[in-house]
Formats: structure tokens, C-alpha cells, sequence
């Protein structure tokens, strides 16, 4: 079993062992004695914990999250990691993500369009240890390649790529099969592995900066 990030644990909700993190609850999600349920059905990072990717998160570290939405996964991350940036392009969750943001110091929300880094390259510190990856958008891997500016050396890339956010008339493989050739131009990629039952036609990818 892959090793958790401190701050992270395996809690029992609802009669099953299932991720936790401790933290102000956002979602309605259960809780127990201030830990929090992390749930793999509602996050991708965490599916792609439960599905075995080591993701080399220890917990502390700087991370540049794009695609919060409304801030469901990323009030985990913020829960175990040190400054989380994250990135958010609609308007609307972004009005929740700062609200997540205000029971969290080290969150910092941002209404930006995670295709376009120059407009938030002031902000975000250079070489963050992590980048969190969840955009619904055409061209993903693109997304991770221009991304890759504020990537730490030895930092990783965690992305959820989405097949029918590409194509919904290609088969998924043959969109994953494009998507890590593109990655592959600024990535090198450490592991990949399908993110059912959790989240249909989804991949999960650990890649680090070539």
C-alpha cells in the first residue's frame, strides 16, 4: 500500500476504512474527532491514491493546484500541504473557493485561466514541489506543459486527464495514448494507472520535469 503524506490517514466512516484528512469540513463531507473524509468518488488526486500511484507527496510541500472548481479537493491539499495556489477560471466556484480559503491561511484562490500561466506567474512561487492537475478542458497535457515553468526540479506533476474532455468519440486509450505523448515533451512519466471505479474514462499520470 502507497505510503500517505503526513496529515494524512485511513479513518473509519460509515463502516469502511477510507482516507481522511484534518481540517474545517467544506462539503457536508463526514467527519470524526477533526479528521475529515477524502472521498475517491469526489476527488481525482485521491482515486489516484486509493488506486496505488505513489505520488511522492509527504505533506508540507508547495503546491500549484489548476482546475479547484469550487474547492472540494483542494481543501484537502491545503489540509496537509504548506502554500496551495489554486488556480480556478469560472467565476462562480470561485466564490466558494474563497470561502473554503478563509478557514485556511496557506490557500490562496486564484481566478485565473490555468491555460494561460503568464497571468499568474507573479504570484505563484517559482518551484513549487507539486503540481495538482484536474482542468475539464480540450488539451490537457497542454495545460501540464505550460505549467511545467513552476515545477521544482525534482517536483511531480499529478494530473487527472479527462478522455471525454478531449474526444467523446475516441476511444480513452487512444486519447491517453496522445495526451502522454504530449506530456512527454517536458515530462518524463513515472506512472500511470486507470482511475475506475471511481471516475470513469479518467487517468491518472505521476510524471516529474525532464
Amino acid at each position: 500500500m502507497t505510503d500517505l503524506p503526513e496529515g494524512v490517514e485511513r479513518r473509519a466512516f460509515d463502516g469502511s476504512e477510507r482516507l481522511a484528512t484534518r481540517g474545517p469540513p467544506v462539503y457536508g463531507e463526514p467527519t470524526d474527532e477533526g479528521w475529515r473524509c477524502w472521498d475517491a468518488g469526489r476527488s481525482k488526486l485521491a482515486a489516484m491514491v486509493e488506486s496505488g500511484l505513489d505520488t511522492g507527496l509527504a505533506g508540507g510541500e508547495t503546491v500549484l493546484y489548476l482546475g479547484a472548481a469550487s474547492g472540494t479537493t483542494v481543501s484537502h491539499v491545503a489540509d496537509f500541504s504548506g502554500p496551495t495556489y489554486a488556480v480556478e477560471f469560472a467565476p462562480r466556484p470561485v466564490r466558494d473557493l474563497v470561502g473554503v480559503a478563509e478557514d485556511r491561511q496557506n490557500l490562496f484562490p486564484l481566478l485565473k485561466d490555468a491555460r494561460k500561466p503568464e497571468s499568474y506567474a507573479h504570484v505563484v512561487e517559482s518551484e513549487v514541489d507539486a503540481i495538482v492537475q484536474d482542468v475539464a478542458t480540450r488539451g490537457q497535457a497542454r495545460v501540464a506543459v505550460e505549467n511545467a515553468r513552476f515545477l521544482r526540479e525534482d517536483g511531480r506533476l499529478l494530473a487527472a486527464i479527462k478522455a471525454r474532455s478531449e474526444d467523446v468519440t475516441r476511444d480513452p486509450e487512444d486519447v491517453f495514448d496522445d495526451a502522454l505523448a504530449d506530456l512527454r515533451e517536458r515530462y518524463e512519466v513515472l506512472a500511470t494507472e486507470r482511475l475506475e471505479p471511481y471516475h470513469d474514462d479518467h487517468l491518472g499520470v505521476v510524471a516529474r520535469p525532464k
